[in-house]
């Protein structure tokens, strides 16, 4: 039996996905969370075979508990879901060692091989989400431009961010007009919206 953890917020997605699991003779959902924050302890306590995260989550954010997972417990096997076909999200995906990555908009039936194949320790990705990275650009920003980017899309001034990562506000300053040149944004609100449409936030 295929022991899964589900990490969904949607509370009708998550029933539903859960339904449609225990349907599978060979698969049984153990537990279910809501938040990122969750996913280690519930982990802990179930020991799945498969934990099925959302890529965007409250609390920490599917990859970064994914990250967290796979250190702590590394026999389990990791399916990312995501709502969105955005080519940098596979990319970190498959960054962050996921065996999985597939749409949440995909068959029932093709979610439980995908399942299946990822408790064997086969690799998953969805065909549209590979050729969508296939076709996309790489990512111009440098991990710490995207760090900076980050704290400013979670609303920190330059002055904040400067003390958090132990730079001059002046550095924060110039990595914010590099990162706009970078991605040919008109603003840092711009930019925020550039990446996160590219996946790379």
């Amino acid at each position: 039996m295929i022991r899964v953890m589900l990490a969904e917020d949607m509370h009708m997605v998550r029933g539903a996905l859960v339904a449609l699991l225990n349907l599978e003779p060979d698969i049984e959902v153990v537990a279910e969370v809501a938040n990122g924050n969750d996913i280690l302890p519930t982990a802990r306590q179930h020991r799945p075979t498969v934990a099925i995260i959302d890529i965007d989550l409250p609390g920490k954010d599917g990859l970064t508990a994914v990250s967290e997972l796979q250190e702590v417990m590394p026999d389990i096997q990791t399916l990312i879901l995501t709502g969105l076909s955005r080519p940098g999200n596979l990319r970190r995906a498959l960054s962050a060692k996921v065996t999985g990555f597939m749409l949440k908009d995909a068959p029932a039936a093709q979610l439980a091989d995908a399942i299946r194949n990822v408790a064997a320790g086969r690799r998953v990705v969805d065909s549209q989400l590979a050729m969508a990275a296939w076709d996309s650009a790489e990512c111009p920003l440098t991990a710490r431009e995207i760090e900076v980017l980050r704290l400013t899309a979670d609303g920190l001034q330059a002055v904040d961010i400067a003390g958090r990562l132990f730079l001059s506000v002046g550095t924060v300053r110039n990595y914010l007009t590099t990162i706009i040149s970078k991605l040919a944004a008109r603003n840092r609100v711009d930019a925020i919206r550039i990446a996160r449409d590219s996946g790379w936030l």
